[in-house]
């Protein structure tokens, strides 16, 4: 290793912090003493190049990575590649770094610049700014996606469906887009406005001026709601942020408080978030037995299990769909095979990965695949998903007609949560 490169690993060495996995450049000071001053600009040449950046990455993904052969990749000879041009601005950075990222073949593993990685921390923290549409690249098309407009935001006021495809964005063609450089588009200031071309399954393409905003999101909703004599304490999750255990906590709390006799727990459209949140939240309604396992790239395998903490052992039913994912499957996988809850819907995305959040050294990001996660009964569920206890599909009417009136969520216009209760009741029916 020559003298620069030393020095290289010796500056940029990176930091986990146990709590969040998220890691961060951090400065060692060591005694430069007898350098030639010609190494010391170098470095500095280094230091301030876009391949700072890509260098940092590079070793990210080489020690992190969830499979170590790198989809067949040689990865070695990434980064000699990376490392081997000159790149005019850090753009042209970035766009090597997701070039290269690409032949990993995983859509998880991903980078995002400084804008990008600051929209994604906002929004996990439950803030975002913008028109409010969860959004994915189809896997089979590519076509991108709405995955469901958010509470209170300018894409439902203006009639967005889940399953719109979006075009356009300002004139611009989305084909060959990814999700992130979307959501770099369409997010904004307040008050600024985006124009966007919508196509919606069996019409013809039509175009929405939306004005953005600031959005707060909040991760639960609850209600209770009083079926015959029973009283249902009604949850929706909306995406597992940085407080959602604890409103979850509080929603649960309020709801026994309530006296309610059951509860449903609605995790429809959500498409997961952070792992320890997704296992705190598990703990409130398993009181033992496991909840999921991960397995990193060496085969290490940790059991995160249940820990006597459960709030309630209320009977309980659970609401998925094709858009629960991630940590939303991980809930529902563990409720399902510890034998706590009914689920009831239809068969989930089917994401059993899981990422971590790497800051950079200019305040971009990188999202890496570190580990496969199996449910409770041992199964991989990637690219397959849970399939319900209690099969019940919408017709293409009814998932309209609910996203056009999200007030009808979890009522009795809405036909899973209607078959959900229905179960609980039943269930409660001592057999002779």
């Amino acid at each position: 290793m020559t003298l620069l490169n030393r020095l290289h690993v010796s500056f940029n060495r990176l930091h986990a912090t146990p709590r969040s996995r998220t890691f961060f450049a951090v400065t060692t000071t060591i005694a430069l003493v007898g350098i030639p001053a010609v190494a010391m600009r170098a470095y500095a040449q280094l230091q301030a190049s876009p391949k700072a950046v890509l260098d940092q990455a590079w070793q990210i993904v080489d020690r992190e990575y969830v499979d170590p052969k790198f989809n067949q990749v040689d990865w070695q000879q990434e980064r000699q590649t990376l490392l081997s041009r000159s790149y005019a601005s850090p753009e042209e950075a970035y766009t090597a770094l997701r070039e290269a990222l690409k032949k990993l073949e995983d859509p998880y593993t991903r980078f995002m610049n400084p804008e990008e990685f600051q929209a994604l921390n906002r929004e996990m923290g439950g803030e975002l700014t913008g028109v409010g549409m969860q959004l994915k690249q189809d896997e089979t098309t590519k076509a991108l996606t709405v995955v469901k407009p958010i509470e209170n935001s300018p894409a439902l006021q203006a009639g967005v469906l889940p399953g719109d495809l979006i075009l356009q964005i300002d004139r611009r063609t989305t084909e060959g887009m990814t999700v992130e450089a979307a959501a770099g588009l369409i997010r904004g200031e307040p008050d600024t406005q985006v124009r966007l071309q919508f196509q919606r399954e069996g019409k013809e393409p039509f175009e929405l001026t939306l004005t953005r905003a600031r959005i707060s999101i909040p991760a639960v909703r609850s209600s209770l709601r009083m079926e015959g004599q029973r009283k249902i304490g009604y949850i929706r999750l909306n995406e597992f942020s940085a407080h959602a255990a604890e409103q979850m906590e509080q929603a649960i709390t309020t709801l026994q408080n309530q006296n309610v006799d059951q509860f449903v727990l609605d995790l429809r459209g959500n498409p997961g978030g952070r792992l320890d949140q997704g296992v705190a939240i598990a703990r409130m309604w398993i009181n033992s037995g496991d909840i999921v396992r991960t397995v990193d790239r060496d085969g290490s395998a940790e059991q995160i299990r249940a820990n006597n903490s459960a709030l309630t052992d209320l009977p309980l039913a659970v609401l998925v769909d094709g858009n629960s994912a991630s940590a939303s499957e991980i809930v529902a996988g563990a409720l399902k095979d510890d034998n706590r809850a009914v689920v009831v819907g239809t068969q989930t995305f089917g994401k059993a990965l899981v990422q971590q959040v790497n800051q950079l050294a200019d305040g971009s990001g990188l999202n890496v695949t570190i580990a496969r996660y199996f449910t409770p009964s041992g199964l991989d569920i990637n690219h397959k998903g849970i399939t319900p206890d209690i099969v019940i599909e919408l017709t293409e009417q009814q998932q309209k007609d609910l996203a056009a009136n999200p007030d009808q969520v979890g009522t009795a216009q809405d036909p899973q949560y209607l078959r959900a209760i229905t179960h609980l009741e039943q269930a409660a029916i001592p057999r002779s």
